[in-house]
């Protein structure tokens, strides 16, 4: 492994880091699971469910990486390599500010920014949720309801895969994939173990601030760094 594959699987982890630490999908989950258990099912079902919900999830985000990587190497050039990572490097820092700003709610509990029809939405379809095929349609919409912030992430992903060879490419999709649901994942084998949701969501409270600075800091670190490193790198 060389040098360049390196660092452009070094931008992959990190990018998926920072897509693992949105919480729209482990707020899906949670209230998913909480109705379940409110309307007496048994823990094989809810598991089945949070299985599907999880997989509905990665299947969604497989399916964006690899559009956005096509898309990108449809798109790039020799000559326009540099511009395109200055302008990857710009949205990291701009979604970085904005959700230092604005991602959650300045409310008690773990409201999100997400538009209140979309949250109601998502509500609804989480309490008539009785099948795994709806349970996965529910993990794809809640990959969808965060794409305003998450298509950072995913653009410097992709463009740092395209540029490795094939066989590469769909080890680091691989690897995002694991990583950016690494916090989804924890959520469900706590909740199939039996875990008590009100620990859970205790714990998203409490950490709620920490978790979207963490998530602002990665943004404008990644920026950063592919700017210095990529844009800026490139012409010396």
């Amino acid at each position: 492994m060389n040098e360049t594959t390196l660092i452009a699987l070094a931008i992959v982890g990190l990018a998926a880091l920072i897509h693992a630490s949105f919480q729209l999908g482990v707020s899906v989950l949670t209230l998913l699971s909480g109705h379940s258990l409110s309307v007496k099912r048994s823990q094989f079902r809810i598991f089945r469910l949070t299985t599907s919900f999880v997989f509905g999830a990665a299947t969604m985000t497989i399916l964006l990486l690899s559009s956005y990587i096509l898309f990108l190497s449809y798109l790039t050039t020799y000559e326009n390599h540099l511009l395109i990572w200055s302008i990857i490097s710009g949205l990291l820092v701009g979604v970085g500010i904005a959700v230092l700003f604005t991602y959650y709610r300045r409310e008690r509990g773990t409201s999100l920014w997400i538009p209140r029809g979309l949250a109601r939405f998502l509500t609804d379809r989480t309490t008539a949720t009785k099948r795994s095929a709806e349970a996965f349609s529910l993990g794809i919409a809640s990959v969808i309801g965060e794409i305003l912030f998450l298509t950072a992430p995913l653009a410097a992903g992709a463009y740092a895969l395209i540029h490795l060879p094939s066989y590469w490419q769909v080890v680091g999709i691989f690897y995002y994939v694991v990583v950016s649901l690494s916090s989804l994942i924890v959520v469900w084998i706590l909740v199939g173990y039996g875990q008590k949701l009100s620990r859970i969501q205790k714990w998203r409270e409490k950490n709620k601030w920490f978790l979207q600075y963490c998530a602002a800091a990665g943004l404008i670190v990644l920026g950063a760094f592919t700017f210095v490193n990529e844009a800026l790198g490139g012409l010396m």
